[in-house]
């Protein structure tokens, strides 16, 4: 299920500094505590409370760069001393001189040539390069205002874009499609780690792109509203065991003006993933995965002829095979690269010499699949934790710096790894989640971190002995001065009665241990999502700390299905999803009804996404254990659902007709007894309306009565100030109802 980005989030959180009040002060001490409002805990409310933070910051070489709103600041990483390098009034009169715009703030400048005073101006329509010591702008690459898509390569100079379906390169249009197919954007519905369309060779002098044919994927009308008669927006939209689209990539030469395609044969039964360049740009590497997702091979081809040079790797599992990340070559030796891969069970660092060929032979892997290495293959990092980035090179010390789980799976921390003998060692403090950013020589890191009791801190650290040097920044509690819940965290075994699950649980400000609250479950429970981490309030939601001081128990539990736990920890849900989750979500149930607070008969459920989906099914699978459930964009019915992720954990619902009628919510409305609202966005496009207004007819045939809701205009997620209207609405009913 697709969920906010991380990069979407950072952008709400930079809007929000920009043009809201800064609602940072603290109360007096004469002031009596309040309790925060949903306009305070949601994003898009009036006086939402965020975490305070530094936005753009990044490296110029080895040197930290502070934008600001007025002034643009380098910080040595050593002492912490800031010079200022330009101010957004110089920039403004030269860009004003030239009549090109003007910057409101430098949040958004790049700095993209280490040994050079220039930086990247994104505008409208235009990439603006300045050099602040020249005080001058020295290029300007227009065009149309409308591109979507678009990718700058600083080596070349060179910039993509879309616009429509088309693909253009300074402004020269690549492809002229019909209706049904799209060029440079992202492909197979951005599964795969796949977020973008188009990449730039290391040198910038080549282009490849995703050409996607959708025109024989069956159509789904969406309607728009707004049109005095409403109109449909048909979207292109494969269901799982449906027709799907075919995927070619291009290489595109500016120089020439020329495109070939890579030879691939028949695109239609495979994807094609994490795309990456040799640095000699002579060759190109993707993964390509089959559609039953069985079988990942890593394919070298000609960026010349196009043609397929060599099969470097090959990897089968008999559930799935899920590539998330391109090779990365060694810096300082294009010969040998690094790929990532869950075959041991956990995902780990792989080293591949191109120099070295081995004996094909198939080796059976910890996992339950096997794999043949073509060339030779060793181990960079191992055991029961697992690396969820790789953040670049020390090339002087022959290290590549990586976050993983080593800690916790509920932390992310920072580690360098010996490329010689794999060595591990820790360079950050060791505790909650850390976002890492590497300067060019990885000497140094920009660690954005928090921990449960601590909001944020920026600081530039050290990547020789882990130890920090500069304090950016610290920030304060955003509620300070308010009565807030306490947030604790545990762990439960799991309905398998061996798995140890972590859960939270948030109690109200006012606690009182003699009484007797009702409960909320807010699950997600999908691939691919983590409710509970080691972050500031252990990832506690708005909605969730506002419910507590309403007087709720509010309980999450990261079931068997989740991330961050290891393949068989993930895929023990394959065929059937929902089931095993849903019976990791009841023995969470139990513990609550265990605690002396807590009051057995009043639970309630609530998720979004694939965590629609659970609520839905815990409510109708347990009628007699939930009393109250709100479910947003839910899942119903696994064969409506989109072919790559359907496909990846349920199979066709040809091979898997039991699984799919298993987990084909329709069929069990007639078991609802509690009280469930569904809501869901017309607009949909990922989860389509027709899972919730399919099950609303089930249930009028069932003669069992949901109740539902509909969010105009929106997609998979309400935004925006609507969302406080819709954490309004889910409030009011279970204060109705539970």
């Amino acid at each position: 299920m697709k969920r906010i980005s991380k990069n979407m989030v950072a952008l709400l959180m930079a809007a929000a500094t920009l043009t809201s009040t800064h609602l940072m002060a603290q109360e007096t001490a004469t002031n009596e505590l309040k309790y925060p409002t949903l306009e305070d805990l949601i994003p898009g409310g009036a006086t939402y409370r965020y975490t305070e933070s530094l936005y753009g910051l990044q490296w110029w070489g080895d040197q930290c760069i502070k934008p600001g709103i007025d002034s643009l600041m380098a910080v040595n990483p050593k002492n912490g001393k800031e010079t200022l390098l330009t101010t957004r009034e110089s920039i403004n009169q030269a860009l004003e001189a030239e009549k090109l715009g003007k910057l409101s703030h430098l949040y958004n400048v790049q700095l993209l040539w280490e040994n050079q005073t220039q930086l990247l101006i994104p505008l409208p329509g235009r990439y603006i390069i300045y050099d602040w010591k020249a005080g001058k702008t020295t290029n300007v690459l227009t065009f149309d205002k409308q591109a979507a898509n678009t990718d700058y390569t600083a080596a070349g100079g060179h910039v993509a874009y879309t616009l429509k379906n088309n693909l253009y390169v300074d402004n020269k249009q690549l492809t002229d499609e019909p209706e049904g197919i799209v060029c440079g954007q992202s492909v197979h519905r951005n599964e795969f780690g796949i977020s973008k369309g188009t990449f730039w060779s290391p040198k910038g002098t080549l282009l490849a792109f995703y050409r996607m044919d959708e025109s024989m994927v069956t159509q789904y009308p969406l309607v728009d509203i707004t049109a005095r008669v409403g109109e449909v927006n048909n979207i292109r939209y494969p269901m799982a065991g449906m027709t799907s689209h075919k995927v070619q990539v291009g290489i595109y030469n500016p120089a020439t003006g020329k495109t070939l395609y890579l030879n691939t044969g028949d695109p239609t039964d495979r994807y094609f993933t994490n795309i990456s360049w040799a640095s000699d740009e002579k060759t190109l590497f993707l993964i390509e995965l089959n559609r039953d997702q069985n079988t990942a091979c890593l394919q070298q081809y000609s960026a010349e002829t196009g043609k397929l040079l060599n099969t470097l790797y090959r990897e089968r599992h008999t559930k799935y095979v899920e590539p998330q990340q391109p090779i990365i070559f060694l810096p300082w030796d294009h010969t040998k690269f690094i790929y990532q891969s869950q075959k041991d069970g956990y995902n780990h660092l792989y080293l591949f010499d191109t120099r070295i060929k081995t004996e094909a032979q198939r080796v059976e892997d910890k996992a339950g699949g096997d794999h043949i290495a073509f060339y030779q293959m060793k181990p960079l990092t191992s055991g029961e934790w697992l690396v969820q980035n790789v953040l670049g090179f020390n090339a002087k010390k022959k290290e590549v710096i990586i976050a993983a789980t080593k800690e916790s799976p509920l932390q992310s921390n920072l580690y360098k790894v010996s490329i010689a003998n794999g060595k591990l060692t820790p360079i950050d403090n060791g505790q909650g989640v850390h976002n890492a950013q590497l300067s060019a020589s990885g000497t140094y890191l920009l660690d954005n971190w928090s921990a449960p009791d601590a909001p944020r801190a920026i600081n530039i650290a050290s990547t020789t002995n882990g130890k920090e040097t500069v304090r950016l920044l610290t920030a304060a509690n955003p509620f300070e001065g308010f009565k807030m819940p306490s947030v604790e965290v545990g762990t439960l075994k799991a309905a398998d009665d061996k798995t140890d699950l972590y859960y939270r649980i948030i109690k109200p400000a006012d606690f009182d241990p003699t009484k007797k609250y009702p409960a909320i479950i807010y699950v997600y429970g999908g691939p691919h999502a983590q409710m509970i981490a080691g972050n500031w309030n252990y990832a506690a939601r708005g909605w969730d700390l506002y419910m507590a001081n309403k007087g709720y128990i509010l309980f999450t539990v990261d079931n068997r299905g989740s991330s961050n736990r290891g393949l068989e920890f993930e895929n023990c849900t394959f065929r059937h999803l929902g089931i095993e989750e849903g019976k990791d979500q009841v023995k969470g149930v139990e513990f609550l009804q265990s605690l002396p607070y807590v009051d057995a008969n009043r639970i309630g459920v609530h998720g979004w996404s694939f965590g629609g989906h659970m609520t839905t099914a815990l409510m109708l699978r347990y009628p007699d254990l939930f009393k109250v459930g709100v479910a947003g964009g839910p899942v119903i019915d696994w064969s409506y659902y989109e072919v790559m992720y359907g496909e990846r954990y349920m199979d066709t619902p040809q091979a898997n007709s039991e699984g799919y009628k298993q987990c084909n919510l329709k069929n069990l409305a007639p078991n609802l007894k509690g009280r469930l609202m569904i809501i869901h966005d017309d607009h949909d496009d990922t989860c389509v309306p027709q899972h919730t207004l399919s099950f609303m007819k089930a249930c009028v045939d069932a003669r069992t009565y949901p109740d539902l809701f509909i969010y105009p205009g929106h997609k998979h997620n309400v935004l925006g100030h609507d969302r406080v209207h819709l954490h309004e609405k889910i409030t009011r009913y279970f204060e109705d109802y539970l």
